[in-house]
């Protein structure tokens, strides 16, 4: 195997506690329930040399009667040579789907390896990794935490060698409320096993993982009497504030903006404007004429609606009929089929930089996502690779980029009550979201909006903030932008870290 010279120098590999039951043996195929490999690396991040160790294995979730009925695969990344653990901050990590394995974050945002990608996040072969000079890992140690199916977790077979029925798989693991719970108790095992009960700790979830996240933040708090000083969450989805309505089609503007400006849609005046002078006027439409407009339904005067529709089109590059047809009301996925048409192509979905082609130029949605297909083409091989030849961790499991999870149980989705919950009841914790302006699945100015009605009040204003980047639902694979990530997450964790002897209260 072959690594960096100079950055990445794995140094030894250990096999602690692993048995003979996490390779493949004559006539099975399974994981190991408790396991663990440690490798020992050096990086240069952030300007800083330093060593580093990463254990890699998997760990039990017990149910009520102390039985092990699955186990979580986990990478645990700690900075050698700290004075005082105690003070380091914990980052906990989780990506979403819900059914996705924490390896996107992980191989190309915090992690001290991230994929070998051109600058704007291409694939170039040979596959595999390279350092990430930009990493947190200066700061915090990071711990990557895989989901029951995600990555190498699995539901395990009792002692008579049965498995929980779909039904029971169900209630334990899929469903908004069995996720957070679940894995709130496997974290204070984590916590308790690594003695970092005293450690500053943070939070940050990608997509679904935000809902995950926010959950977890208040179920820590009140079920396992852990306290978070940091929730971050990239690309959030609604975590259960909902925008119905005319917010919901009004808010999809701003990222049509976006995107009609950087493929160069927009007309002559728009696209002479700089992104960052563009999006804020398109913005104040949205709040101040848009969304008033569509609330006016049917019954909006006719030469308000000949305005409102005129500067739409402008906006979105797309003509005036086609936003009349759609009675100012435009799908995304007509949207990444129509902004393009006349060129023959079709945007990303995820990622709106991205193009594609179709079988048919008419039609109402792509064929494909182009953004989904890219990234698959360099994370599939990476983590099947790191995990294996540089981490040394070595199994017959397939690695589940996307596990079966479903049905998943949507029911009772108030994590972003519980969140502004966990809020009130903790002065220290902060919350920052961090969006690509390209996202079309989650995009930028639901996230906005999220981060405006999270807390009604006001009163805790000064603790939410958020951090745009011109790419999408994955902004930190743009170069440019896995540096300036990088820095902001950095920057709010020093922010979140109470100053010496500053008690938590109001």
């Amino acid at each position: 195997m072959k690594f960096s010279q100079s950055i990445f120098l794995p140094i030894a590999a250990i096999a602690l506690t692993l048995s003979s039951a996490s390779f493949a043996d004559n006539n099975q195929r399974r994981i190991d329930i408790d396991s663990k490999v440690v490798t020992e690396h050096k990086a240069k991040i952030n300007n800083q040399r330093f060593s580093y160790t990463v254990a890699t294995g998997t760990q039990p979730v017990w149910d009520d009667k102390g039985d092990a009925i699955a186990t979580l695969q986990y990478t645990y990344y700690t900075r050698d040579k700290v004075d005082d653990r105690a003070k380091r901050p914990l980052l906990i990590s989780f990506n979403g789907g819900p059914g996705s394995a924490s390896v996107w974050m992980h191989l190309a945002y915090t992690g001290p390896r991230v994929l070998k990608i051109d600058d704007e996040g291409y694939p170039i072969q040979p596959y595999g990794v390279k350092d990430n000079p930009y990493s947190v890992l200066d700061i915090a140690d990071i711990v990557y935490v895989n989901p029951v199916n995600t990555g190498y977790s699995r539901v395990v077979e009792d002692k008579e060698g049965k498995l929980l029925s779909k039904a029971e798989q169900k209630e334990q693991f899929f469903g908004v409320k069995a996720d957070i719970k679940y894995l709130a108790e496997w974290l204070n095992t984590f916590v308790n096993r690594n003695e970092r009960w005293r450690s500053p700790k943070f939070l940050i979830g990608e997509s679904y993982g935000t809902t995950r996240v926010s959950g977890l933040a208040h179920e820590l708090q009140n079920s396992q009497w852990m306290y978070i000083n940091g929730v971050v969450l990239v690309s959030p989805t609604d975590i259960g504030i909902k925008r119905d309505g005319p917010i919901k089609a009004a808010n999809r503007l701003p990222y049509f903006a976006a995107t009609a400006w950087y493929h160069k849609a927009l007309n002559a005046n728009l696209q002479a404007k700089d992104l960052d002078e563009l999006l804020p006027e398109v913005e104040q439409f949205t709040i101040n004429e848009l969304i008033p407009a569509l609330a006016k339904g049917g019954f909006i005067a006719d030469d308000e609606k000949r305005r409102i529709i005129k500067k739409m089109a402008q906006y979105a590059g797309l003509s005036e009929t086609f936003v009349e047809q759609n009675n100012l009301d435009i799908p995304t996925q007509f949207f990444w089929k129509e902004l393009l048409r006349d060129r023959g192509q079709m945007v990303g979905r995820l990622d709106s930089r991205y193009l594609g082609i179709d079988k048919r130029d008419a039609g109402e949605s792509p064929d494909y996502w182009a953004e989904l297909t890219s990234w698959l083409h360099s994370f599939t091989p990476a983590i099947n690779h790191y995990l294996r030849e540089e981490l040394n961790y070595k199994t017959d499991i397939k690695y589940n980029l996307f596990g079966n999870v479903h049905p998943w149980d949507r029911s009772g989705n108030n994590t972003g009550e519980n969140l502004r919950l966990a809020m009130a009841q903790n002065p220290y914790l902060k919350v920052m979201i961090q969006s690509g302006y390209y996202d079309g699945a989650t995009n930028y100015f639901d996230a906005k909006y999220t981060l405006w009605q999270l807390d009604p009040s006001g009163k805790m204003q000064d603790r939410l903030s958020f951090k745009g980047y011109r790419s999408g639902h994955m902004m930190y694979l743009r170069h440019a932008d896995l540096e300036s990530s990088n820095t902001d997450l950095r920057e709010f964790i020093k922010a979140a870290l109470p100053k010496e002897g500053q008690a938590a209260k109001y």
